[in-house]
């Protein structure tokens, strides 16, 4: 496993938009295969569903969907947002890129200003890609965005402080960075 991590920071440096469209894509892809599993098992243990007896099966064009918007927007324009965030805080706030504030700036940024954009993009783009008129996507986008950003703001700035401060903060603690917040 560490050399796959190896690799991967390799390409990384050497490849970096490349490798964030291709890791973006794959991840989404694998994401939707458990968000759909996680659906039919919940569904089946409810029975909320007439086919509950139904064996589990992938819905491979909704994984495709799904994967051509890790590939064709969170890859390149998550590269270029956290680059530029990373610049922006470096610069202009001039936060020492391994510290505990510059996590903690660079995940409350990006929670408040990207991830809601993100939610707005990822929501209409599925509902369109789906076949739906703007009226569907409208409704869907009023009745899903404040319940998916409110779970978002819950669990995805842990994720982050973990994954930023293992890229950007050697030798500060995790336990520093939770008692900063």
């Amino acid at each position: 496993m560490l050399r796959i991590w190896k690799w991967y920071q390799s390409c990384l440096s050497l490849h970096p938009v490349k490798t964030q469209v291709i890791s973006s894509g794959f991840l989404w892809g694998i994401g939707d295969v458990a968000a759909q599993y996680i659906t039919h098992s919940t569904a089946k243990k409810r029975l909320q569903y007439k086919d509950a007896e139904q064996e589990f099966k992938i819905n491979w064009k909704r994984v495709a969907i799904t994967s051509m918007f890790g590939f064709g927007f969170v890859g390149p324009v998550g590269h270029f947002w956290y680059e530029g965030l990373d610049r922006f805080i470096k610069l202009r706030l001039q936060l020492r890129p391994k510290s505990v504030k510059f996590v903690a700036t660079k995940v409350a940024m990006d929670g408040l200003i990207f991830g809601p954009f993100d939610l707005f993009v990822f929501f209409t783009y599925m509902g369109f890609s789906t076949g739906k008129s703007v009226a569907q996507v409208k409704e869907d986008v009023k009745r899903d965005f404040l319940p998916a950003l409110i779970l978002e703001g819950g669990v995805w700035p842990i994720v982050q402080c973990l994954f930023i401060m293992d890229r950007a903060t050697e030798g500060c603690s995790l336990e520093t960075a939770v008692y900063f917040f």
